[in-house]
């Protein structure tokens, strides 16, 4: 006989009775912020008063009469640690004492500014305006205190929760002051000051991982946890071809499944795509199992439209045969085309890199109850505005009627900042007039998901006599992401931007173009995006130039960057440069970074001395989200003949960095994730639907494939923050197949690896 036993996760964790030692700071609420008036950062309120007792300047601090302080994180926690860094920059700057903060997460509220939890961006664009909020509350708390003291405003210090008037020791704690606080005017962003740097305790220190406790023991809340009264659960059969839907079907056998409630029928998408959801059956079950066992039975004739002839094999011959052929100029300077046709010698190469799945531990999911007047979700979302926007355009209501609640994210990866399945859940729960769960399986996450684009990349370089680079001629194709949501075969300024047209070479003579590639099926952003494939690209084929002249991989990336120089877009050939959303003032192309992060990195791994240690190592560097990353990667062969990476070193320069433990968190997955999608990673399709199903066919690197070391090094940086969670990735796979090629021979042109040698 056997027994059918019901194991969740917060239960089998609590029966092995995991505790956590070391420090706790702060506290989370899993709840929504309080709802103040709308108030942009840094303050624009006439006047801190609220309904309700306490300071509440603007919608991320509120102080409390009895001296807690709540403060909002706008953004989403998906293992990054960003509702440990961002509120612990808060509170710094309003001189709390974290013991007595209190976390909220928001919901999402165009009153938060950007929400979009992606582009590395939580800190490097809202670094200054989220300290301006704790200084708000700060300048507000002296001015009340002045007042109660009869000592002028100058004279105070904030520190621990409380004003010190540092003359007679007099001091004030927040709670005794909240309620005249709130009668002080905001002040205007211009007037607020902010501490000096050398005040912040956060900056560049190891800040502790606030939701760990709750997520190793089973207590936190992800978005498959939540559970609402009469909740039913819902899973999706989706047309396996992009633009496809239904023709007819049979659910006989599906409602026959005992638990299975209804099988509804959503609409089908119309290009563009955007967030819509693809439209299909949904099964909507009293739980999954049932949802889907349902699933499986229906029986359904799909009419699969005009992507039905899609194949990846073919395509990959289309955006070949592109980049042979010219397209358009996207970058110029000298005259590229004039000296390689002069040139004592030319290298070129093609490069290729397949479309890739963001496969999160977590698939998505989301939970939404929705009546005649509101609508009301749990999602596990990156941008929870996005998803308030489709989800009013798809029911036909405000934006004031729908509210989003954030739970805490498996991993992302940019994928779960398409909302489409949060509105699939809210169009099953309109039907059924009940709270809904939509789950995601594996299956449906890699075969309907938004996909990292397929590339291919034509690079041909021009030698002198005295073997000198005199000219860089550079083609890219890729379905470019805003295919999505136009009608566009050419990619959109941004992906360029990403290791195209910035990237610096003392080179007098540099063309790049972008040729046509239209797509097949959903394009979306993936952690580093575009950077991926053109690093990969660029940066092998810089290696393959320095085998071609005979010298050091590293004097050869040193000579071709050139002396340490501030970079000008006419310097690159280029009329303007998106550099992220950030001006080339504040964060120009410095190659002095680049040859730092370059020399500190093959000091750390031996460069110099790797023929003598017998070593094969391989080198890329590359800068993007305005920071500057270079790797080395050491391969060995196993005693099986197979490939297998040994061990690796990863150097940043991203400004000033907050919370110094999750920035080598990120640095540290970010080479895992790199080198994943190196080895083993790829989608492909056939007749417009997806091959791969599951981990079995889509590989991710595996525990004793890893390096058994990753060694992190964060430098020291005085420029302005820069992003941490994505710049890590690109440079770790040309490392990588440079490595390869020290070691083997064997140039690796194609990604992923596993196509060309026995990893």
């Amino acid at each position: 006989m056997s027994e059918s036993i019901r194991v969740v996760r917060r239960s089998f964790l609590a029966g092995l009775g995991v505790t956590l030692g070391g420090l706790a700071l702060g506290s989370f609420a899993h709840a929504e912020a309080p709802k103040p008036p709308p108030a942009k950062p840094g303050g624009t309120n006439a006047t801190g008063a609220t309904a309700g007792a306490g300071l509440r300047p603007n919608v991320f601090v509120h102080v409390a009469p009895d001296g807690i302080v709540t403060i909002a994180c706008a953004r989403s926690e998906m293992g990054q640690g960003v509702r440990s860094t961002l509120p612990a920059l808060i509170a710094d700057e309003l001189g709390a004492d974290m013991a007595r903060v209190k976390i909220v997460q928001a919901v999402g509220d165009k009153a938060y500014g950007d929400q979009n939890t992606d582009g590395s961006s939580s800190v490097r664009k809202a670094f200054t305006d989220l300290r301006r909020t704790g200084a708000a509350a700060r300048m507000m708390l002296v001015t009340a205190a002045a007042k109660r003291l009869k000592v002028p405003a100058s004279s105070l210090r904030v520190r621990d929760h409380t004003v010190i008037h540092e003359a007679t020791k007099r001091a004030l704690g927040f709670g005794e002051l909240a309620d005249d606080a709130a009668k002080v005017p905001v002040p205007k962003k211009e007037e607020i000051v902010l501490r000096p740097l050398s005040e912040l305790k956060t900056i560049g220190k190891d800040l502790p991982l606030l939701d760990a406790p709750d997520i190793v023991t089973g207590r936190a809340m992800f978005g498959a946890d939540l559970k609402l009264p009469g909740m039913l659960t819902a899973v999706i059969a989706r047309p396996p071809v992009v633009g496809g839907k239904v023709a007819k079907y049979d659910a006989a056998k599906t409602l026959a499944v005992k638990g299975v409630q209804r099988v509804v029928s959503l609409p089908a998408p119309k290009p563009p795509f955007a967030f819509q959801p693809l439209g299909g059956l949904a099964v909507v079950a009293d739980n999954t199992w049932a949802a889907m066992r349902g699933r499986a039975l229906l029986e359904i004739a799909w009419e699969h439209g005009d992507n039905a002839g899609y194949d990846s094999k073919t395509y990959r011959a289309k955006l070949e045969a592109a980049v042979r052929a010219p397209g358009r100029v996207v970058r110029a300077l000298g005259d590229a085309d004039k000296v390689l046709a002069s040139a004592k010698r030319t290298v070129e190469s093609m490069y290729y890199a397949p479309n890739l799945a963001h496969a999160p531990m977590e698939p998505p999911v989301a939970v939404a109850k929705v009546d005649d007047r509101s609508c009301e979700v749990w999602a596990s979302t990156q941008n929870p505005q996005s998803a308030r926007t489709a989800l009013a355009k798809a029911l036909g209501f405000d934006e004031s009627q729908v509210t989003v609640h954030v739970t805490l994210l498996g991993g992302g990866f940019g994928r779960k900042s398409k909302p489409d399945y949060v509105v699939e859940a809210a169009l099953v729960a309109k039907a059924m007039g009940v709270p809904v769960r939509v789950q995601w399986t594996r299956e449906d996450d890699l075969q309907h998901d938004y996909y990292h684009s397929v590339s291919a990349q034509r690079l041909v370089a021009g030698l002198d006599e005295g073997g000198k680079v005199v000219a860089w001629h550079h083609r890219t194709a890729f379905p470019p992401i805003a295919s999505t949501f136009k009608d566009t075969a050419f990619s959109e300024p941004g992906q360029l931007g990403q290791g195209v047209l910035d990237v610096p070479l003392s080179i007098p003579n540099v063309r790049a173009e972008n040729c046509e590639a239209r797509a097949h099926t959903r394009i979306g952003w993936l952690r580093a995006v575009a950077n991926i494939y053109h690093a990969f690209a660029v940066q092998s084929f810089l290696d393959e130039i320095a085998h071609a002249r005979k010298v050091d991989p590293k004097d050869n990336l040193l000579e071709l960057l050139g002396p340490a120089r501030i970079w000008k877009p006419a310097d690159l050939g280029v009329t303007e440069l998106p550099n992220y959303g950030q001006p080339l003032d504040q964060h120009p192309i410095d190659t002095a970074r680049h040859r730092r992060v370059v020399e500190r990195v093959t000091d750390l791994s031996g460069w110099s001395k790797r023929a003598a240690s017998g070593r094969a190592l391989g080198l890329a560097v590359h800068r993007s989200f305005l920071a500057y990353i270079a790797v080395v990667v050491s391969v060995v062969k196993d005693p099986a003949g197979k490939i297998r990476v040994d061990e690796a070193w990863i150097v940043a320069d991203a400004g000033l960095v907050v919370n110094m433990e999750r920035a080598r968190s990120q640095f540290e997955g970010a080479v895992i994730f790199g080198l994943s999608l190196a080895l083993y990673g790829e989608i492909t399709m056939k007749d417009g639907a997806t091959e791969q199903s599951n981990f079995r066919d889509f590989r991710l690197m595996r525990l004793p494939e890893a390096p058994r070391r990753i060694h992190v090094e964060v430098l020291q940086s005085d420029a302005p923050p820069a992003g941490i969670g994505e710049p890590g990735v690109p440079p770790v796979a040309p490392a990588l197949t440079n490595a390869i090629f020290a070691l083997t021979g064997t140039r690796v042109r194609e990604l992923p690896v596993i196509r060309t040698l026995s990893v």
